[in-house]
């Protein structure tokens, strides 16, 4: 681990951590913590040193221009520090790639990082192609293992998932031997449209984290994107007679799964977040 800068003593830091690659379906977990590091202000406070996890053949460096000099930036994982956020609490975002090799000593390197800097909380999300149409809300899964917040949420479900994991399921895992309370958020991206960028499955995920940290997050660029990816993939299915009789199906086949969350909590929950973000504006 590399530390850029001395941070002192956080406020009660929360983390929300994504990694590009196969966790990433539509890119739509990492462009959610690029947006919460613009829109917040973060600063980068530490990296991983890539030398160790990288295959610079798979993952290349790329040659940019800062202040006039060229110079290699290197591919790998950065810690930034959100001090100015409507939490109340410092947040680190972790933004990375997926590494090459050596997954545990990657995993067991970031965490010690993050519990020395007194984390709480471990956020992590990601995106996976799944049938679902792209004309309704994104889903979003919420899993855990720990007992707190699984009796503290009706939401929040145990995972019984099984099968092939990428770098976000070890760092929960290694969290979880660390006793760092983890959440898993997931949003399922349209197999048929799967490809990045994903803004509205991006927003899905962004409302969700509103949700868990009760607050008001700036959502207006993804917004407007997720509505302009939207009417492209519109556009796609109305060209194509099979892909908007899928579409359809699909569409069919949420609208009778979900019926049950048609009334009832799921409504009181979107008129929640609609006050909350009404009040945040006024008082803007």
């Amino acid at each position: 681990m590399i530390e850029l800068q001395e941070i002192g003593e956080l406020r009660d830091p929360i983390v929300i951590a994504a990694f590009e690659g196969w966790n990433d379906a539509g890119e739509c977990a990492s462009a959610v913590v690029e947006h919460l590091a613009e829109v917040w202000d973060a600063e980068v406070v530490a990296a991983i040193d890539p030398e160790d996890f990288y295959d610079f053949q798979v993952n290349r460096p790329q040659v940019v221009a800062v202040d006039g000099r060229r110079m290699i930036r290197w591919p790998t994982t950065r810690i930034l520090l959100a001090r100015n956020t409507p939490v109340g609490r410092d947040i680190l975002l972790v933004r990375g790639i997926e590494p090459s090799v050596r997954w545990r000593t990657f995993a067991g390197d970031l965490l010690s990082y993050l519990l020395d800097q007194g984390a709480q909380m471990l956020i992590v999300l990601g995106g996976l192609l799944a049938d679902v149409p792209h004309t309704r809300p994104i889903p979003v899964g919420l899993t855990s293992d720990d007992e707190d917040l699984l009796e503290g949420s009706d939401d929040i479900e145990r995972s019984s998932y099984e099968g092939p994991t990428g770098i976000v399921g070890v760092l929960a895992d290694e969290a979880r031997h660390q006793h760092l309370p983890t959440l898993s958020c997931w949003a399922a991206v349209p197999h048929y449209a799967g490809g990045a960028p994903s803004p509205k499955a991006s927003l899905a995920l962004l409302g969700q984290l509103e949700e868990i940290l009760d607050c008001v997050v700036d959502d207006a660029a993804i917004s407007e994107a997720a509505q302009a990816w939207e009417h492209g993939v519109d556009q796609l299915a109305d060209s194509d007679e099979e892909v908007a009789d899928y579409v359809r199906q699909l569409e069919e086949a949420q609208d009778t799964a979900d019926l049950p969350e048609a009334s009832g909590d799921a409504i009181a929950r979107e008129f929640e977040r609609y006050l909350r973000r009404r009040d945040d504006g006024a008082g803007g």
